[in-house]
């Protein structure tokens, strides 16, 4: 058992494409594709992790945020091309759930164990604001825009507007990334009033591990894309016997795609590296609308497939509610018990309307 224990990161591709391959042309036990699934998404964040500490922050979660991302786009491509009732709005309601898990969920998880363990915590306020910025002009422009547009009737852009949005979405998301991890790097990295022992960590990876670890991402997120599309007739499936909002498929994409990355961002919360878990979490929200929905909209584009981009009322209210909250929050650099409560009470209510609209 510890022998598998030891090997399990690159045992677990393994499995995976050997599965796929064994399957092909045939029909594999629902309970061993979803399995493989989510052992492989555990995998790809786990190499990337490796990766991220052998370039150190910020690059570290920004190869993470870019793993994690390529997953989600993976599994939304594949459930939109299917072309089944409700694909047109799929993209749109699994990055509104990524943004609402992420500024409420993990957030207010966070900043909740940091104070139970340390009371208050600290972070550079720079960079979150920097962040925080980025992310509700991409948010209003991709989310809320489309639904008070003319040219075309209803929630949707016309060709030239995706188009249009797609590149600004991608500058935007781009002159982020040059930010935080060439121009501005210092204002991402964990403040220097922090006692020195807090920022110890184990030795990194040798150059030999990280390129293996690099590898074996790659073929984790091949192996990802593929098991999502054997799975996503069973997804939606499900959700439609159990008489729930198509919206519900959105979620479960986006909880699947971030829990491996929000279990890392909880230990380094609970370990009083608020700062880390704050670039983990911003930063996964910002690549999944800065490079997500370009994607998406491409595919859109080529395939001439429906996408809907705009939010209904009552989750447009629940974003806006979201930023501000956020905003507030993040706007003193010291986060206290209460802020997390509140981003779980919000995160709480996004969930119980989600399931009853």
């Amino acid at each position: 058992m510890r022998g598998v224990m030891r090997h399990w990161t690159w045992a677990v591709p393994a499995f995976a494409w050997i599965l796929l391959a064994a399957s092909f042309g045939g029909v594999a036990p629902i309970a061993l594709l979803s399995t493989a699934l989510i052992l492989t998404v555990l995998a790809a964040v786990h190499h990337a992790e490796l990766i991220a500490h052998k370039v150190g922050e910020p690059f570290g979660t920004f190869v993470l945020a870019i793993a994690v991302t390529v997953i989600e786009l993976g599994l939304i491509v594949t459930l939109m091309s299917a072309g089944k009732a409700g694909a047109e709005t799929l993209a749109r309601d699994t990055v509104f759930a990524a943004v609402m898990i992420i500024l409420n969920g993990l957030v207010g998880v966070c900043i909740l164990i940091g104070a139970i363990y340390h009371r208050e915590q600290i972070f550079q306020q720079t960079g979150v604001s920097a962040s925080l910025a980025t992310l509700c002009a991409l948010t209003v422009l991709t989310l809320v825009l489309p639904n008070f547009t003319l040219t075309t009737p209803g929630p949707i852009y016309s060709s030239s507007q995706l188009t249009f949005v797609a590149i600004v979405s991608f500058l935007l998301y781009a002159t982020f990334v040059s930010v935080q991890t060439v121009r501005h790097r210092d204002y991402f990295l964990p403040p220097k009033s922090k006692a020195p022992d807090l920022d110890v960590h184990a030795d990194p990876p040798t150059t030999q591990a990280a390129v293996f670890s690099f590898a074996l991402l790659i073929a984790c997120l091949g192996a990802v894309v593929l098991l999502a599309k054997g799975l996503a007739p069973v997804i939606e499936q499900g959700v439609a016997n159990a008489g729930a909002p198509h919206s519900v498929v959105g979620v479960i994409i986006a909880a699947l795609v971030l829990l491996p990355e929000s279990v890392a961002a909880v230990r380094a919360a609970a370990a009083n590296r608020l700062q880390t878990s704050l670039n983990l979490g911003l930063g996964s929200a910002l690549a999944t609308i800065g490079l997500t929905i370009p994607a998406v909209a491409a595919l859109s584009l080529m395939a001439d497939l429906p996408i809907t981009l705009g939010l209904d009322a009552k989750s447009i209210i629940l974003l806006f509610l979201t930023l501000l909250v956020s905003t507030l929050t993040l706007g003193t650099g010291k986060t206290t018990i209460l802020q997390g409560v509140v981003h779980l009470v919000i995160f709480g209510v996004y969930l119980f309307l989600t399931v009853v609209p």
